[in-house]
């Protein structure tokens, strides 16, 4: 498999996958590749479609919208974007199109995941930030990589009054009741897969948990397994 598995398509000082077109490029190539796009995380399919195909066109690349399993039959490549993950996977669910993107990314072509993208790279959603606006049938994801990731980590803020939870603790909750590791993707962080190596890549790195353990730190270039 070849992944890229990115924490968010925007990132402060960047622009619209700016921070991460040179990691797009390096899994993609230089060849004019058709990129099926996957907009289901959002509301409006054809507005996040037209975004990224503008885009990834700077790039050099052709976007298909993924409408139903053909689109995904003759891509190149899959891409999948950003929004409401809990939307994301039940229309993949709806549409019956978690198999065929399970099938042909095993079978070697690159899979790109933002945001809810990435999240449903992993063997469940249950790490997402997202608010559950829709009921998916399971939680259950593509499971491309055996740990659980959350994107758009945010450290604790020691100044800050803010009560409510913090990303650790809520990681920290799934632990009392999962035993999958999780990699806390800050937003400039991004992770490459090769089959069964993982690099961190990116301007920032990773946090990362394990049910029972003090949580430690990644910097780029590094390599998580579990």
């Amino acid at each position: 498999m070849r992944l890229l598995l990115i924490s968010s398509s925007i990132v402060h000082g960047y622009g619209f996958f700016d921070h991460s077109e040179s990691a797009i490029r390096r899994l993609l190539g230089d060849a004019r590749l058709n990129v099926a796009f996957v907009p289901f995380a959002q509301k409006d399919l054809d507005g996040s479609t037209a975004r990224t195909r503008e885009r990834l066109g700077r790039m050099g690349y052709d976007v298909t919208q993924v409408r139903g399993r053909e689109e995904i039959e003759a891509a190149d490549a899959i891409f999948t974007g950003g929004g409401n993950t809990f939307r994301l996977l039940k229309t993949l669910y709806d549409l019956e199109l978690i198999d065929v993107i399970r099938e042909r990314v095993r079978d070697g072509i690159p899979y790109i995941g933002s945001s809810a993208g990435t999240n449903i790279a992993t063997p469940s959603i249950r790490t997402t930030n997202d608010m559950p606006i829709v009921y998916p049938p399971t939680f259950d994801a593509l499971g491309f990589v055996d740990f659980q990731i959350n994107p758009h980590y945010l450290d604790p803020d020691p100044g800050s009054t803010h009560q409510g939870e913090t990303r650790e603790k809520r990681i920290n909750e799934f632990h009392e009741e999962n035993v999958t590791p999780v990699v806390g993707l800050r937003e400039g962080a991004m992770l490459e897969v090769h089959d069964d190596v993982v690099t961190l890549i990116g301007d920032k790195g990773a946090r990362i948990f394990k049910r029972g353990e003090e949580p430690y730190e990644l910097e780029p270039g590094s390599r998580i397994t579990f």
